[in-house]
């Protein structure tokens, strides 16, 4: 089966057109699928257009959350509610095309585990596509995930890839890198991408600011989160070394008769030296307890497989 997963807010006008335009498609692929609305607290009539479709088909399956829980919450609900062996996201919006999820389902099967959308022409104000173009290179340079649209609604997952993922806050834009640091292959096709026709976008450059703090945490937490003193420690050396650098010279000019007290380089190469101790510390403090953590882990396993081979 396939399920594909439409968060939704305020859409009552496009929801109609969305879900024929979706069954059309996957009715000609000859596989069962469900559409899977999950309605983030609309405040319109969405939810009447729902629950209509729901009594009309036996395909459409409606997830109400009590309030507007944002995005990342409502994919979620609906990542839970997803019965399928493929599960397709598309927004509810109609700017995304319903017809490319064929070629989604394709690319899947070459081998790949999670296949993401890429607008390459984008029918969006121009604010929107530079906010977008300057977030999505960010992304990559930090994450080191090579996507020209991390944050396309349009992608098609593998089952497994959802599982034991827990999206919140903006995270939902960084589900590609979240499967890519878990070792799932992801790849990236051009999709197309139409000019809205009901409503009006929620998205503003404050969602990016939001986003880039989120990215920030997903890539520590995917690069670094069993090796944290590779990031602390290197940085620290880093200051460190230039901290001492500092020192020296001003030691040199200190022993030829230079008057050293007043200068702010002496400051500044002090506050580096400490800084940079104090990042090394809290690298080791850091592997410490990741180590703690993997052992009670292990620990956990030894006992569960006694516990398996005492009631086998």
């Amino acid at each position: 089966m396939i399920s594909v997963v439409v968060p939704l807010l305020n859409e009552e006008h496009s929801l109609d057109a969305l879900y024929h335009e979706i069954a059309a498609v996957l009715d000609s692929q000859g596989e069962p699928f469900e559409v899977v609305f999950v309605d983030d607290g609309s405040t319109d009539g969405s939810m009447g257009v729902l629950t209509r479709l729901n009594a009309e088909t036996t395909n459409v399956v409606v997830v109400h959350l009590r309030r507007n829980f944002g995005k990342a919450a409502a994919l979620q609900a609906g990542f839970l509610e997803a019965r399928g062996d493929i599960v397709v996201t598309i927004d509810a919006d109609l700017q995304d095309d319903p017809a490319e999820i064929p070629q989604l389902l394709a690319k899947l099967d070459e081998g790949f585990d999670l296949v993401s959308g890429w607008k390459t022409r984008r029918n969006d104000p121009v604010a929107r596509r530079l906010f977008s173009r300057l977030f999505n290179w960010a992304t990559a340079v930090v994450s080191g995930v090579r996507l020209h649209d991390v944050n396309c609604g349009l992608k098609a997952y593998r089952a497994e890839v959802l599982q034991g993922m827990r999206l919140y806050g903006e995270l939902h834009r960084f589900i590609p890198i979240l499967a890519s640091y878990r070792g799932f292959r992801v790849a990236e096709i051009p999709v197309n991408h139409r000019a809205r026709q009901h409503g009006r976008s929620r998205y503003g450059p404050e969602r990016y600011l939001r986003g880039f703090f989120d990215l920030l945490s997903v890539t520590f937490m995917g690069r670094y989160r069993h090796r944290p003193l590779h990031l602390f420690g290197g940085v620290g050396l880093l200051m460190g070394a230039v901290g001492f650098v500092i020192l020296l010279y001003l030691t040199v000019i200190w022993f030829q008769g230079a008057g050293i007290g007043n200068r702010p380089l002496l400051t500044l190469g002090v506050l580096l030296m400490v800084v940079g101790i104090q990042l090394v510390s809290l690298g080791l403090l850091s592997e410490m307890i990741t180590s703690q953590h993997e052992e009670r882990m292990d620990e956990r396993e030894r006992i569960d497989q006694v516990v398996e081979e005492v009631l086998r």
